[in-house]
């Protein structure tokens, strides 16, 4: 008789996921290096289509040069494009960078808003690079989901995975408010580290192979071999 797996809801894995992210991963540091609430949304909106590791080596001439929106707003567009040309769409991103950079200015007395509605207001800044300043900046709870957040959660049968709106919705309904801020970085931390898009198929890394190992069947030869759990 088959045993029932301990893990068979999404309440069971997401509990079993918390805790052991939080065994692996207790200190949680933001990977993208910054002063303060400015300094980070610009490392965060540099940050798409662009690796943090990136992001890393071209913030310092940057925040050298202008780290307030005072300061960048004075930098000429071209100028700013310069030292962020190594980051995927720099162009998009410079324009952007120095637009917000005005607004800033202009609407909110040269700091950085605190609300949802105010950040994704602002050119080149979407949800997730805001839920990022919430959460971050701000220590308000939010869920940002990049795509190793997506990816994991589809893998680990937190989330349906049809979009990444739905799956910020279910993984904030699975888990306590009190630890997104941590958590959403520790998935990123494993993602990146343990079960990447091309070197973990669903059941090869430590927390995959928990929560959906292998099934064993008989071939047709009579030996046993091993299937994915569908």
């Amino acid at each position: 008789m088959a045993v029932a797996s301990p893990y068979s809801t999404p309440a069971a894995r997401a509990a079993y996921v918390d805790r052991r992210l939080a065994e692996l991963y207790p200190e949680t540091p933001v990977p993208l290096d910054h002063q303060d609430a400015f300094t980070l949304l610009i490392a965060v909106l540099l940050s798409a289509q662009c690796t943090d590791k990136r992001v890393n080596l071209v913030t310092p001439a940057l925040f050298a040069r202008a780290d307030t929106p005072r300061k960048m707003a004075a930098v000429p567009v071209d100028e700013i494009l310069g030292l962020i040309r190594t980051c995927g769409l720099a162009p998009g991103k410079a324009k952007a960078i120095a637009g917000l950079s005005r607004i800033l200015i202009e609407q909110h007395g040269g700091q950085v808003p605190r609300t949802f509605a105010e950040l994704e207001a602002l050119p080149g800044v979407g949800h997730k690079t805001a839920s990022v300043v919430m959460a971050q900046a701000f220590g308000v709870p939010a869920f940002p989901v990049d795509t190793h957040i997506h990816r994991l959660a589809k893998r680990w049968r937190l989330s349906s995975g049809k979009n990444v709106e739905q799956t910020e919705r279910d993984l904030k309904r699975l888990f306590p408010e009190s630890h997104w801020n941590q958590l959403h970085l520790r998935i990123i931390f494993y993602g990146r580290e343990h079960c990447t898009a091309r070197g973990c198929d669903g059941h090869t890394c430590e927390i995959c192979h928990t929560l959906s190992p292998r099934k064993p069947r008989a071939s047709r030869a009579g030996t046993v071999s091993e299937i994915s759990r569908p």
